[in-house]
């Protein structure tokens, strides 16, 4: 069976693991690569959103970067259990017409034995910004 350590249950360390690889994983706007983190049969809600299955993660993933041009994400473990991870994040992004976001927002996360996210729920709420107010860069 394929395994996407670290495994849980975590500690300190492995979620702050688990965050930062998920970071720098969605930095890369690679929905291929990303939807690898997910169970075949993941569900998620993201916003009004509800995602079954890798396939439509990987769908939803390329609509997302279509749209959210220059996107560039920071998340923050928020909290920990042996298999739930809850992070606080923002992303900052353009549209096509130049305008500048920041997304804020909380994740919450269930993992499977073997390593894999099969549940993930997230609140977000965006907020128009100058280009010159950017933070992530």
């Amino acid at each position: 069976m394929e395994q996407k350590k670290p495994l849980p249950p975590f500690n300190f360390e492995t979620a702050s693991q688990k965050v930062q690889m998920a970071e720098d994983a969605w930095n890369t706007k690679d929905p291929s690569k990303v939807s690898l983190a997910y169970t075949i049969d993941t569900e998620w809600r993201n916003r009004d959103l509800f995602i079954n299955g890798r396939e439509e993660v990987k769908e939803f993933l390329t609509m997302k970067w279509e749209k959210e041009l220059d996107y560039k994400l920071k998340k923050e473990l928020w909290a920990h259990t042996d298999n739930r991870i809850a992070v606080r994040f923002e992303y900052e992004w353009r549209d096509k017409n130049g305008q500048w976001y920041r997304s804020y927002g909380n994740e919450n996360w269930e993992f499977d034995e073997n390593g894999f996210m099969k549940k993930r729920f997230a609140s977000i709420n965006d907020l128009k910004i100058n280009e010159n107010d950017r933070r992530i860069k």
